[in-house]
């Protein structure tokens, strides 16, 4: 048996879908306000499989950062129910690692000391941890920059140390908000190979949030579109695509055919 990034292939070549690590069902959330309730997320159902890459796109306002915050225990939801392996989400979990829009490094920490301090905070073994770090800083490239501090970094290289960061305490799924939405184009390029390269050694799961349609594709296993609010997804895409891609990949047919299904399902939504 071999394991693919979305399945399990048994002796006889088929594929199996791979287990859930994240799931929710019927989730709402209710923001109260000044001038009433609302909602953000009304009865939305969410599955995804462990190793998965799996992204999120939908207009803005929609919910899906919220999604996000609740998936990390950082906001809890107003009714239904979301689990992580089985288990049930009430707060931030050691198996969870969050990458948000910018990555608010501490300035007067260097790359590594940043990177460390998920593990400084759970009281993870100093060496371990240091070894694990290093090993990270390597892995996105910045070896050469580990004692650096923020302020000497490109915005594309201080992302980079965001997500070793999160990956430093080793958890299974990876919760990515928008990751890649102060960058340039083409910084935005370089790092979405960098993610897949990632990805690809590490073997996480990966919920992705995205208002890019190519990026969403690009990286993902399936695609998921949320409704406008209150959010809920009303259709999830299988990419189909082999891997690894790269920039030639975004010339593909099938990338072309997917990308414009996709934004007709936006606007149709919108």
């Amino acid at each position: 048996m071999s394991r693919t990034a979305t399945g399990v292939e048994n002796e006889a070549g088929a594929v199996a879908p791979a287990p859930a690590i994240l799931s929710a069902e019927n989730l709402s959330l209710v923001y109260p306000t000044r001038r009433g309730a609302i909602t953000a997320l009304d009865a939305l159902d969410l599955s995804i499989r462990r190793g998965e890459f799996y992204s999120l796109i939908g207009p803005s306002g929609c919910g899906k950062s919220s999604l996000l915050k609740v998936a990390a225990g950082l906001l809890p939801q107003t009714a239904g129910t979301i689990t992580l392996d089985g288990s049930a989400v009430t707060g931030p979990r050691r198996e969870v690692g969050v990458v948000f829009q910018r990555p608010t490094l501490f300035p007067w920490k260097t790359v590594k000391d940043n990177v460390l301090l998920p593990a400084e905070t759970l009281g993870l073994d100093k060496t371990a941890a240091s070894a694990r770090a290093a090993e990270l800083i390597g892995l996105v490239g910045l070896d050469r920059f580990a004692e650096n501090y923020p302020s000497e970094l490109s915005g594309g290289m201080q992302q980079r140390v965001g997500i070793a960061r999160a990956l430093v305490h080793d958890p299974e799924v990876l919760l990515m908000d928008e990751p890649f939405a102060a960058l340039d184009a083409l910084t935005r390029e370089h790092m979405m190979i960098e993610l897949q390269d990632i990805w690809m050694t590490t073997a996480k799961s990966v919920l992705f949030i995205t208002h890019s349609i190519p990026e969403a594709v690009f990286l993902s296993d399936r695609v998921a579109v949320m409704s406008a609010r209150p959010g809920r997804i009303v259709r999830e895409y299988e990419v189909g695509l082999d891997r690894p891609r790269d920039l030639a990949t975004m010339a593909d047919s099938g990338f072309a055919a997917l990308c414009g299904e996709l934004r007709g399902e936006l606007q149709f939504d919108l």
